[in-house]
């Protein structure tokens, strides 16, 4: 067992086989880039807007599902599948088109999820409401970008939304009963290690389902790109992100589903640091971390209840 709550055990003791999921750009814009809250969007996103690398955008939404498929049922022999509404912001436009692209998933008897990827600030009852009527037939996830709970990184990432906007959007989101899935970024410029820890913990006494821990890397056409050039972004160490990254599990409540240990951009787009292309050998050292701690996923509120118990 890993010392961790990991999505790919969780889908396959769901489904009882490994599933795959399927990065989608159904084509939707983000109000941080089209001028509605910014331009350009956040400082360390591109104009791939996360997209995954074998998306071909210029497909409509059923030829990427089908390409993928196929591609992963001859190379994988892959029998289940999850459509993820990944690049851009997912929920930001009419609920008529959010459910026209969405639709497109239903005849694909083989998919057996469906996950959004959002920002908060672009979320309201009506669209959660269509977002809901998809779970009678397929297990439906939000995921929300936060990256962290402090209101003046946002700023200096030029979010464009705040904290509140976040626990609005969850709120709407658990009346509904919909999964959520909340991205946080280690290594944001001006965070210590206690504001990551204090994000660690809020999520976790959010009661959230599942959390991406993303490690801030630096992308060709982002923001940081230029400040990273004039020596103005420090990164993480391989070493340092694995250890913030062990901390960072032991605050979370060993219930949540941890679908992401780190990231790094497309090949061709990724700048820096140079060790982030390798995850495998960044997930086996935040593993190999934990287990030379004697520890796991939720340790620290563990130990704190203990303590309280106590006392």
């Amino acid at each position: 067992m890993k010392p961790y709550n990991d999505y790919s055990s969780y889908l396959k003791q769901k489904y009882g086989c490994k599933v795959y999921r399927i990065g989608l750009d159904a084509g939707f814009d983000c109000p941080n880039r089209d001028g509605t809250k910014g331009e350009g969007g956040c400082i360390y996103c591109n104009a791939g807007g996360s997209r995954s690398a074998y998306t071909d955008p210029s497909l409509p939404v059923a030829g990427q599902l089908s390409a993928r498929i196929d591609y992963l049922k001859k190379t994988r022999l892959a029998t289940k599948f999850i459509a993820y509404f990944q690049a851009f912001t997912n929920t930001y436009g009419p609920v008529n088109r959010l459910k026209g692209a969405y639709d497109t998933v239903l005849p694909f008897e083989d998919i057996v999820g469906i996950t959004i990827g959002t920002r908060p600030d672009t979320i309201d009852r009506e669209k959660l409401e269509l977002i809901s009527s998809y779970a009678d037939t397929r297990d439906v996830w939000i995921e929300y970008g936060l990256q962290s709970i402090h209101d003046k990184t946002l700023a200096a990432i030029k979010r464009g939304h705040s904290f509140r906007d976040f626990l609005n959007a969850l709120q709407l989101t658990k009346d509904l009963n919909i999964k959520t899935c909340v991205h946080v970024i280690l290594g944001l410029p001006g965070e210590t290690k206690e504001d990551m820890m204090q994000t660690a913990r809020k999520i976790s006494e959010l009661k959230v389902d599942g959390v991406k821990i993303h490690l801030l890397h630096i992308l060709k056409g982002s923001g940081l790109e230029k400040l990273y050039s004039e020596g103005k972004v420090r990164l993480l160490e391989q070493d340092e992100y694995v250890r913030l990254v062990c901390d960072f599990l032991e605050n979370l409540s060993p219930d949540m589903i941890i679908q992401r240990l780190t990231g790094q951009g497309r090949r061709g787009e990724h700048i820096a640091p140079a060790w982030a292309p390798d995850k495998i050998e960044t997930i086996n050292k935040i593993e190999e971390g934990l287990n030379r701690r004697n520890s796991c996923q939720g340790k620290a509120i563990s130990s704190s209840r203990s303590l309280s118990s106590r006392s």
